[in-house]
């Protein structure tokens, strides 16, 4: 049996995805929102689907392009991302991830504090909303994040499992679990064998990769997670590794 208290869905980048998702029986879809303006042809597509599945949805936004082009974040990226926030609540979406690089090794310092000013006035227009903004982690460790959460209270964590196996000769999850626990609201879930370019984010079936989930999920149930985790792939690669999730995610796996 499966613990009821972890939600699984899926990664949705057309509204026929949220009909398969529903078709493997998952509980949710993640809708990635690459274009906020182009999106308003599908919205009503995507409630319909939601009416008659009885799948809910989270949001993933759009990319930020360029990490340390702070004219263009400002310009174009932060007002896409509040075109995002007045699009989720007419799908009742209530979380939403953002990829916002953080990692001083490649982004600069100046470029960082702008980041988390540009983090602050996101949560709070998204708390005005009753919604919920969750930075995703990239190449980052939970040190690189330290200061964003001092100073950005109500942000939360999209903890991508993968990404956390690139660019570190351990998988950084262990670190966000240690530091930030109380933080991790959402999970990414899919495997590569770790590397140092975007090009190792292979985004790989769970089980495919080298990826010690067994190791993780362990960490996990010692936090007590029992949110969201969306398995980031498509729906045929969902379906492959579904039956391993499940095991992964199952209150048997828990000690007493």
């Amino acid at each position: 049996m499966m613990n009821r208290k972890i939600r699984l869905g899926g990664t949705a980048r057309a509204p026929d995805d949220v009909i398969s998702l529903h078709g493997l029986g998952l509980d949710f879809a993640e809708i990635v929102i690459s274009d906020p303006v182009g999106f308003y042809a599908v919205q009503d597509e995507y409630r319909a689907i939601s009416r008659s599945t009885g799948l809910f949805y989270l949001c993933h936004g759009p990319k930020e392009g360029n990490p340390n082009d702070i004219l263009t974040l400002e310009t174009v990226y932060f007002p896409g991302l509040l075109r995002v926030l007045s699009i989720m609540p007419e799908l009742d979406m209530r979380l939403l991830t953002v990829h916002l690089w953080m990692d001083s090794r490649f982004v600069s310092k100046q470029t960082i504090t702008y980041k988390i000013g540009f983090l602050e006035r996101l949560v709070a227009k998204a708390e005005g909303r009753g919604l919920s903004v969750c930075i995703e982690n990239l190449s980052e460790h939970a040190s690189d994040l330290a200061e964003v959460f001092a100073s950005v209270p109500l942000l939360n964590l999209t903890l991508d499992l993968g990404h956390a196996e690139l660019l570190s000769s351990e998988n950084t999850s262990f670190g966000f679990l240690e530091k930030f626990p109380e933080r991790i609201k959402h999970i990414h879930l899919h495997d590569n064998f770790g590397g140092s370019s975007a090009e190792d984010d292979l985004h790989l079936p769970v089980g495919e990769g080298k990826i010690d989930f067994e190791k993780i999920f362990e960490k996990l149930r010692g936090v007590n997670y029992e949110g969201t985790i969306t398995l980031e792939l498509r729906p045929g690669q969902i379906e492959s590794c579904l039956g391993y999730v499940r095991a992964l995610i199952s209150p048997e796996k828990r000690k007493p």
